[in-house]
């Protein structure tokens, strides 16, 4: 199984930016998807999550800015951020609980991690 992150690049404030997450292999389904936040020499955020029945959650510093969904006839989950600052600058990445064909449990798998840079 693989995760791609995409979408990430340099943008003014105030400006948005689109995030994919796609997975690929023998899937069998996705579970929970998040997207977190790395910025170097800080601890690694949790900025938002959808659960495999659409259900939603973000970290307050995004709420109404951001938005995750999920689109799971191709595996992708998306994370569109609007009215962008410079504090949410860091690598993003995903994290998908998938279960794959022929197996009965759950595991974890991250994505490489797409660079979000704003501008102020």
């Amino acid at each position: 199984v693989q995760l791609q992150a995409s979408g990430g690049g340099l943008v003014q404030a105030g400006g948005a930016l689109k995030l994919s997450c796609q997975a690929s292999g023998s899937i069998l389904s996705i579970g929970t998807v998040a997207w977190y936040r790395h910025v170097p020499g800080k601890q690694r955020e949790l900025v938002a999550f959808v659960h495999s029945n659409g259900n939603t959650n973000y970290t307050d510093s995004v709420l109404g800015r951001f938005t995750i969904n999920r689109e799971d006839f191709a595996n992708t989950v998306y994370l569109q951020m609007d009215s962008l600052k410079p504090e949410d600058t860091g690598v993003y990445l995903c994290r998908a609980t998938i279960k794959l064909s022929g197996t009965d449990w759950w595991s974890n798998y991250w994505g490489q991690g797409t660079q979000v840079t704003v501008s102020s």
